[in-house]
C-alpha cells in the first residue's frame, strides 16, 4: 500500500496516511475539510547523492560556520547555492523551504523561524513556530 502525504488548504500541518489506491482520501484531522495529495520527497543515495549540491538547511547558518566570513569560503558557498537553486528550478520536487530564516538558534534550533507563509496556498502570513508543548498550549488557549 502506498504512503500519501496530504495537505490541508487551510495551512494545517501536513500528514501522511497509508491506504489502498482506491480508498478515498481522509479529511483533515484538525478541521475536517478535504485535503489534497502533495508530491512526496524522495531520497537519492550512492554516488548520485554526493554529486548533488547540499540543500540550504545543510549550509552554514552562523558567522562561525562561515569561518568568520572567510571570503573564499563564502564565495564557494555562493557558487554551491547557485548550483542548488538551478537544480531546484529544473526539479521543483527537490525544492525546500525558500523563505528567509529569521531565527535559527536557541529554541528555534530544531525548527528555524521563517518569514512568510509556508506555501502559496496558505492563508496565514504568520511565521511558523516549532511544535513545542508550550506553543501547543498557547494555541489551545486561544
Amino acid at each position: 500500500m502506498p504512503i500519501y502525504q496530504l495537505r490541508c488548504p487551510q495551512g494545517h500541518p501536513d500528514f501522511e496516511v497509508i491506504q489502498s489506491l482506491r480508498a478515498p482520501l481522509p479529511p483533515c484531522p484538525e478541521c475536517g475539510r478535504p485535503v489534497r495529495k502533495v508530491p512526496a520527497r524522495f531520497g537519492i543515495g550512492g554516488a548520485a547523492a554526493s554529486s548533488l549540491p547540499p540543500p540550504p538547511e545543510a549550509m552554514p547558518q552562523t558567522w562561525r560556520g562561515t569561518y568568520e566570513g572567510n571570503r573564499e569560503y563564502v564565495a564557494g558557498l555562493r557558487r554551491t547555492t547557485d548550483q542548488r537553486r538551478a537544480l531546484e528550478d529544473r526539479y521543483p520536487e527537490l525544492a525546500g523551504d525558500r523563505r528567509p530564516v529569521l531565527a535559527h538558534e536557541g529554541r528555534y534550533a530544531a525548527a528555524p523561524l521563517r518569514a512568510g507563509p509556508q506555501d502559496h496556498s496558505s492563508a496565514t502570513s504568520e511565521p511558523t513556530l516549532p511544535a513545542s508543548s508550550e506553543s501547543r498550549r498557547l494555541r489551545n488557549q486561544a
